[in-house]
């Protein structure tokens, strides 16, 4: 055992030694004792902290007498009456035939991506796919190809002489750019080909874009020419699980192939019950009016030369590149000294010369916060 010890100390001081040695922030922005705003979590909408969505879920769980853990997985004691109502409310929101719901946006990806093609098919993929996506196709049996970030062309290209049936990934946001798919171009690339099938991660896209937050799908109308879509609750939903939403042949085929679904404990009541209450709160909020006010006022107050360092977004996520792990990471330690919750994405998680700063804006980010992270941007660049 002091042999792997002294391999796995080996392996960490060369990760020290690079700059890029990752360890656990000690931030906590749900909590009064974090003297940093929060801009850099996934809570858009400020859901994991809202008193409404909290008082929703205790008066929901008041109906049932355990909320502990679900005993085993769904297809052994874990199912409940509850959980397929739940699934039925969230394929009749997303306008489809079925929902499917798995214990993270990682699961869901990975059950997804590694069970759904044989190995005479090909999965396309665009290079910035998140981790859990590649996850999932190193486990598929299928030929899995990358085409170039948002370039049709190249996956055009690589489309033209597949055989067999043929699957395209994406995401509607990318989760490190906060830029968007070319969600309408891809249909069109698409549209008339029966071995085609279009899966979009909506990680990033619910909550946000759509009616009532439905995602990026939804808002553009195109519900009928995507295969699958994954819908993830720890994000703008403020909770945890996540759904693949699609056809009724879909969610039989992943019950009985996706591993990450088959061998694992069910959510548990109170889990499900946030979900449900999180798609009430968003169908009786108007958070996309506020939301896209913040992204506004952030972007109307950058000057051109400090946009010139973002990527092109319009989301609520806005990342600074600024190269190098080391002058990254001292950018972020001056926003940090000025109040702002801002964490520097570094090489390996990132590709090197790409290493930023992704900044997150929420509903509950007030305008002035918002104009002092941009002035402050404005004089550090």
């Amino acid at each position: 055992m002091e042999e792997i010890e002294a391999y796995l100390t080996k392996k960490i001081a060369a990760r020290k030694a690079k700059n890029y040695l990752r360890t656990l922030p000690k931030t906590d922005f749900l909590h009064s004792e974090s003297n940093l705003l929060d801009f850099s979590s996934n809570d858009y909408l400020g859901l994991a902290r809202n008193e409404q969505l909290r008082a929703k879920i205790d008066k929901e769980s008041k109906r049932f007498q355990a909320l502990s853990g679900a005993t085993g997985s769904r297809l052994i004691s874990g199912n409940t009456e509850y959980c397929e109502d739940l699934e039925a409310y969230i394929a009749n929101f997303h306008h489809t035939e079925a929902a499917l719901i798995f214990n993270s946006g990682y699961n869901a990806n990975v059950g997804l991506c590694s069970c759904i093609a044989s190995p005479e098919d090909t999965i396309f993929y665009d290079e910035l796919s998140h981790a859990s996506i590649r996850d999932g196709l190193r486990l598929s049996r299928a030929k899995t190809v990358p085409f170039q970030h948002n370039d049709l062309g190249d996956l055009a290209a690589k489309i033209e002489a597949t055989e067999g049936n043929i699957f395209i990934v994406v995401e509607s946001v990318y989760s490190m750019d906060g830029d968007i798919a070319p969600l309408e171009k891809l249909v069109e690339l698409t549209k008339g080909n029966a071995r085609v099938g279009l899966i979009v991660d909506e990680a990033h896209g619910f909550g946000v874009f759509g009616e009532n937050g439905a995602g990026l799908v939804q808002a553009l109308g195109l519900e009928n020419h995507v295969f699958a879509r994954v819908m993830t609750y720890g994000k703008a939903a403020g909770g945890h699980g996540s759904a693949v939403v699609g056809s009724a042949v879909l969610k039989s085929y992943l019950i009985n192939y996706a591993s990450s679904f088959i061998y694992t404990t069910a959510l548990p009541i109170h889990a499900l019950i946030g979900i449900k209450m999180s798609y009430e709160l968003m169908i009786e909020n108007d958070f996309q009016k506020q939301i896209f006010h913040k992204i506004d006022l952030f972007l109307n107050t950058l000057k051109p030369n400090s946009k010139q360092h973002f990527v092109e977004s319009c989301s609520p996520i806005q990342s600074l590149i600024m190269e190098g792990n080391t002058k990254i990471k001292s950018v972020a330690n001056q926003l940090n000294q000025a109040g702002f919750g801002v964490k520097a994405i570094l090489f390996p998680t990132v590709p090197k010369g790409q290493e930023r700063i992704r900044i997150s804006l929420h509903v509950f980010n007030e305008d002035a916060e918002i104009l002092r992270l941009t002035q402050l941007i404005n004089r550090l660049i």
